[in-house]
């Protein structure tokens, strides 16, 4: 890299940072802080949603998809079109309609509201451990490209990929703990414009050019790389099953639906975040994937994409694009970090053991601290990771096991109750994890199936949720406490 492309880097990365003290500093309190006072505009919403979804670890590990698989990498974000429309069609209606009365400020209070405290503080533990997970994998993401690109060697003498990991850690940490929603949506907006400009408008031509077009890309790559049907069903499934319900359980989402103004602002905002995961994003990525494995057929599949922005963009630009996928990956953990400090701060340590302290600044305060912690056990999650995609995967396979069925049901049954939805959150989760780690092993005729433990963990939970709910009903309550206890009869 050019010297430019480090001065252009380090000074976008400071403008960032500014932008996270701005908004920090105008926070005047705990909904400013989760929620940004319910007043964002549907265009930067919809664009902080892809930017969180895809523009760090996904797109990293899109690259790498397209890197083994070619173009039917692709249907990784067919997922998020699919999930991002599901929710503007069916949950958005719903959740904005009771939003405006009791002012929801995390996802477990929804589920809070329609079972228990019981089940909402079970819900935060699963999503704040799962978006540990998640940000352990950003992480991971941020350190790939960095030892990929500009931290090729350091004075340290360490291990590139391992001091990249605790660089990028303590950039990431310190903007989050500084930050706010609105910090970070705003920031969002501006990176993803700079990334999706950088990549599509320079970065795909230059590539095509440079690997010798489709002729030369043919006679370099397998096949199956220019088909979309080149991907094992199973495998198509798996990601359908493990990613689209993040889109009905997601705290970043949710915090988002609650930042739009309106029921309308919200469906704009997801029906612009679908339209950029797919096709947009999708082809982007494995197409950039496919022309790296062109220049670097014997890399790791996930740090060929760095490499090849590294060599054939001009000085200037890949400082500028470098320094855009670095500021997408901290949103990326900013929002999964805001997330999991939400669940922990918020959903447990507050409703646990500070009911009767007042709100605002004070739990802000603590919110930063929580973040801290957090953000070092990411740390120590991303160093026993080692691909970036099998992080995302599995960190989605734990929430959405034991998360996905009792919301669904919290929406669109009426009969669902408090005991069978922890019984679901629990049964589901754990058997999961029991799969995923081979304490558990399913009969020989399943397992040839190559599903995910997330298939079968959604069974389960399903099954305990039904099970439990018949056996276990919530108290019959007076007529004018229905709509409470039970929301969905409204709908």
């Amino acid at each position: 890299m050019h010297w430019i492309d480090y001065c252009i880097f380090g000074i976008y990365m400071a403008a960032v940072l500014a932008v996270g003290i701005y908004h920090f500093r105008r926070n005047s309190d705990e909904e400013d802080y989760f929620v940004g006072k319910r007043d964002i505009k549907p265009l930067h919403v919809g664009l902080s949603i892809v930017a969180t979804d895809v523009g760090g670890g996904f797109s990293i590990g899109l690259g790498g998809a397209g890197f083994i698989m070619g173009l039917s990498g692709s249907w990784l974000l067919f997922t998020g079109l699919v999930g991002a429309w599901f929710s503007a069609v069916f949950i958005i209606p719903k959740i904005k309609r009771i939003d405006r009365d009791n002012r929801f400020m995390t996802y477990p209070d929804f589920l809070e509201w329609r079972y228990d405290h019981k089940v909402a503080l079970l819900a935060a533990l699963i999503s704040g451990i799962g978006y540990l997970g998640f940000t352990g994998a950003q992480i991971l993401a941020g350190a790939k490209l960095a030892s990929a690109t500009i931290l090729q060697t350091n004075p340290f003498d360490m291990e590139p990929l391992f001091f990249s990991l605790l660089t990028i850690a303590v950039v990431t940490i310190l903007y989050t703990v500084i930050g706010g929603i609105k910090a970070v949506i705003y920031t969002d907006t501006v990176q993803w414009i700079i990334l999706m400009g950088g990549l599509v408008l320079v970065t795909v031509p230059v590539a095509f050019f440079s690997v010798g077009g489709i002729a030369g890309m043919k006679a370099a790559l397998p096949a199956s790389h220019f088909s979309l049907t080149a991907i094992a069903p199973s495998t198509f499934i798996n990601w359908m099953v493990t990613i689209i319900p993040i889109w009905i359980i997601g705290m970043t989402l949710y915090q988002r639906m609650y930042a739009c103004r309106n029921e309308e602002d919200a469906q704009k905002a997801w029906y612009t975040a679908g339209l950029f995961e797919y096709p947009v994003m999708a082809f982007t990525g494995v197409f950039l994937g496919m022309c790296a494995r062109v220049f670097f057929p014997d890399a790791e599949p996930e740090t060929a994409l760095p490499m090849l922005i590294r060599d054939i963009l001009p000085a200037g630009v890949t400082g500028l694009v470098i320094a855009a996928y670095f500021s997408a990956i901290m949103s990326t953990a900013d929002s999964c970090l805001v997330a999991s400090s939400g669940n922990f701060t918020i959903d447990i340590i507050k409703k646990l053991f500070l009911k009767n302290r007042p709100d605002g600044i004070s739990t802000i305060r603590l919110s930063m601290i929580v973040t801290l912690v957090t953000g070092v056990l990411a740390v120590v999650l991303a160093a026993r990771f080692s691909t970036v995609l099998d992080a995302i995967l599995m960190t989605y396979s734990f929430m959405v096991s034991g998360l996905f069925v009792p919301t669904m049901g919290a929406y669109f049954w009426k009969k669902g109750s408090s005991g069978g939805a922890l019984a679901a959150m629990s049964g589901g989760g754990s058997f999961t994890i029991l799969l995923s780690t081979g304490i558990v092993k399913l009969p020989d005729n399943l397992a040839a199936l190559q599903f995910d433990a997330t298939v079968y963990g959604i069974m389960v939970s399903a099954l305990l949720y039904l099970a439990g709910s018949l056996l276990l009903p919530d108290r019959s309550l007076p007529e004018n406490e229905t709509t409470i206890a039970n929301p969905c009869r409204e709908t």
